[in-house]
C-alpha cells in the first residue's frame, strides 16, 4: 500500500495517527468523508493499488457509500478503515453510535468486525495476518472495496511509548506474502474461439471500458490487425489506435441502411460494454456469435445475446489469437469499415466548423492532449461525447471515468485522487451540475497543492435531458430537471484558490490546457438548445457522407 486517506473525528485516533506516521505511506487529509472517498477511489483506479479510507464512528463512514458502490461496480480496490463505537456502547443512545456492521451491503467484497484486542503475540500476528488478508482480498481476484470494522475504546490516543512489537519481519518484508494466481489459457477454450475466428471472415471486437491490464489496447491493436476485423474501441478501455481502429462507429450506427449492411457473424467483446446506445442497440439486433472474454467472469450482458463467455485474461487471449492468424480472410470486410469512419471524419470535421461546442472541446481533447496525459471524464454528455467525438491515433491519452455506476457524484474529488497519482497530467471534462455536486472536492487541490486542470461545460443545467422525451414537459424540465445551479464559476474559483480562464475558441482552449502547477478551471459556455441541434447536424451529416 502507498497511499491512504482520513478525515478529522476522535474515535479514529488510532488509525489515523499510524496511517500519518507510517514510512513510505502517503496520506491525504480531507474534510469531508465523501470526497476523501472518491479521492481513494480516483488514486486506486490511476494506480491499481489499494488505498485506506480511514474515518470516526456515526455517519462518517456513510458518506463513503457512493464511492463504495461505484468501486464494487468499477473492480477498484479499497481499504475502509471504520472507526466503531465498543460493543457497551452501542444501542444505549452513545453519541455517533449506529449499526456499522455490514454497512456497506453488498457492495463490499469483504466485511470483516476486528473487534477489540490485546496486543499480545498472538493477537499480533493475527492482526498482521488480518491486514494482508485485507489488502489482497482488494487487490485479487475480481477487485473491491474491503471493509474492516474497529470498535475502539478509550484511551485513543497513547498514553506514554507504545509497547514494544517485534512481531513482524526482522527484514521488513510482508507478514504474508502473496503471489496472485497466473492467469492460464485455457487450451480447449482458446482452441474453439480460434476456430471460430478462423472460420468467420465477418467479425468485429467491441473494446469497452477496462483500467486494470496495461498491455490490452496492444492486444486489441494486434488482433484487428491479424484478422482483419474493425476495432470499435470507447476511448476508456485504450484501444482507440492502430489500423483498424474504428472510432466514430456511434454516428455510423445511426444510419440504419449502414448498420443493416454491415451486421458481423462475430462479435468478440472485451471490457465493459461502451456506453453508445446506437451500439448496444446493434448488437441486442444481431443475429450473430458473440464472444465476452473477462478475466472475472463479469456478466456484461444487459440484453442475454452473449452466446459464450470466457474467464481468460483478455490480453493474452487476443495475442494468442492474433499469432494464430486466419484462413478464411475478407479482404473487403475492414475497409469497407474504415472508409465509411474516414468519411465520417470529414463529415463531422466540417458540421462542427471552427466554433468551440461541446463536441468541439471532446475532441480537441482527444487530439492536443499529449500520450502521458490522462482525460478523467464526467458521465451524462462528457463521457458520450469523448465517445463519439475522439478519434483514432497511435498514442492517445489515458481515458478513466467512473462508469461503474455511472453517477455523477465525487467527479472532482475522483480527478485529484487520479491526479495524485503523479502519472500524468489530469484534465478534468466535467459540465456544471456535476461539478456543483462535489465543489467541496476542489478543497483537494488547495489542501494538498495538486495540479488539477478542469474544462468545465456551463450550459445551465443538465444538456443531456434536451436529447430526451422529458425536455417537452416544459413546466417542470428547467426546475426539476436540468436543475442549472446559477453558480458564478469565477467566484467558484476564487473561493477555492484556482484560476479562472473564460475560454471561447478553440486557440484558447489549447493555450489553456498548457501544464500548470495549480487548479485551473477552463470555463467553456455553452447553449443547450445549440448543443442537441449540433449533434444532430453531425449526425445526419455523417449520414449524408456514407454511399447509399
Amino acid at each position: 500500500m502507498r497511499a491512504a486517506c482520513t478525515s478529522p473525528g476522535s474515535r479514529s485516533t488510532p488509525l489515523v495517527l499510524p496511517l500519518a506516521r507510517a514510512h513510505g505511506l502517503e496520506t491525504f487529509s480531507h474534510v469531508d468523508e465523501r470526497c476523501a472517498a472518491f479521492f481513494a477511489l480516483g488514486h486506486a483506479k490511476a494506480t491499481g493499488r489499494p488505498v485506506a479510507l480511514a474515518c470516526t464512528s456515526g455517519t462518517a463512514a456513510a458518506h463513503y457509500a457512493p464511492a463504495v458502490i461505484e468501486a464494487h461496480e468499477a473492480r477498484v480496490p479499497l481499504l475502509i478503515l471504520t472507526a466503531d463505537r465498543p460493543p457497551e456502547l452501542r444501542e444505549t443512545g452513545a453519541g455517533q453510535a449506529i449499526d456499522q456492521i455490514k454497512l456497506f451491503g453488498g457492495a463490499a467484497k469483504w466485511f470483516f468486525e476486528v473487534g477489540t484486542h490485546d496486543e499480545t503475540p498472538d493477537r499480533l500476528r493475527w492482526m498482521r495476518t488480518l491486514a494482508c488478508r485485507a489488502y489482497w482480498t482488494a487487490a485479487t481476484g475480481r477487485p473491491g472495496p474491503v471493509h474492516l470494522n474497529f470498535a475502539l475504546r478509550e484511551p485513543l490516543a497513547p498514553e506514554g511509548e507504545l509497547a514494544a512489537d517485534d512481531s513482524g519481519r526482522s527484514d521488513g518484508r510482508p507478514f504474508v506474502t502473496r503471489l496472485a494466481p497466473v492467469a492460464q489459457l485455457a487450451p480447449d477454450a482458446l482452441s474453439g474461439v480460434a476456430e471460430i475466428v478462423a472460420s468467420t471472415p465477418r467479425g468485429v471486437v467491441v473494446s469497452g471500458r477496462e483500467e486494470r491490464t496495461p498491455d490490452l489496447p496492444a492486444a486489441v491493436e494486434a488482433f484487428g490487425a491479424a484478422v482483419g476485423y474493425p476495432v470499435l474501441a470507447d476511448p476508456l478501455g485504450g484501444a482507440r489506435r492502430g489500423q483498424a481502429a474504428v472510432a466514430h462507429y456511434d454516428a455510423l450506427l445511426r444510419d440504419e441502411g449502414f448498420a443493416a449492411a454491415h451486421r458481423p457473424d462475430l462479435v468478440l467483446r472485451v471490457g465493459d460494454l461502451p456506453t453508445s446506445k446506437p451500439l448496444r442497440q446493434w448488437l441486442r439486433s444481431l443475429d450473430a456469435t458473440q464472444v465476452s472474454i473477462d478475466p472475472d467472469g463479469a456478466w456484461q450482458d444487459p440484453d442475454g445475446v452473449v452466446d459464450l463467455s470466457l474467464g481468460l485474461d483478455p490480453a493474452s487471449t487476443l495475442f494468442a489469437l492474433a499469432n494464430l492468424g486466419r484462413r478464411t480472410p475478407d479482404a473487403d470486410w475492414l475497409r469497407v469499415w474504415r472508409d465509411a469512419d474516414a468519411a465520417a471524419v470529414r463529415a463531422i470535421d466540417l458540421a462542427l466548423g471552427d466554433e468551440l461546442s461541446e463536441p468541439r472541446v471532446a475532441a480537441e481533447l482527444g487530439a492536443a492532449l499529449p500520450g502521458q496525459a490522462i482525460v478523467f471524464v464526467a458521465s451524462s454528455m462528457p463521457v458520450r461525447d469523448v465517445e463519439t467525438f475522439f478519434g483514432a491515433r497511435d498514442d492517445p491519452p489515458r481515458v478513466l471515468s467512473n462508469r461503474g455506476a455511472n453517477g455523477i457524484d465525487g467527479l472532482i474529488s475522483t480527478a485529484y485522487g487520479v491526479a495524485a497519482s503523479r502519472l500524468g497530467p489530469v484534465v478534468l471534462l466535467i459540465g456544471d451540475v456535476a461539478l456543483a455536486h462535489d465543489i467541496g472536492g476542489l478543497l483537494a487541490g488547495v489542501r494538498h497543492r495538486i495540479p488539477l486542470t478542469i474544462v468545465a461545460i456551463d450550459n445551465g443545467g443538465g444538456g443531456i435531458f434536451d436529447f430526451l422525451p422529458v425536455a417537452s414537459q416544459t413546466d417542470v424540465f428547467d426546475e426539476h430537471v436540468t436543475t442549472p445551479t446559477g453558480l458564478d464559476l469565477a467566484q467558484v474559483a476564487a473561493l477555492y484558490g484556482a484560476r479562472h480562464v473564460p475560454v471561447t475558441t478553440v486557440a484558447e482552449l489549447h493555450a489553456g490546457l498548457e501544464a500548470s502547477e495549480a487548479t485551473t478551471i477552463l470555463h467553456v459556455r455553452t447553449d443547450r438548445a445549440e448543443n442537441v441541434a449540433l449533434h444532430r447536424r453531425v449526425w445526419a451529416a455523417v449520414s449524408d457522407a456514407l454511399p447509399s
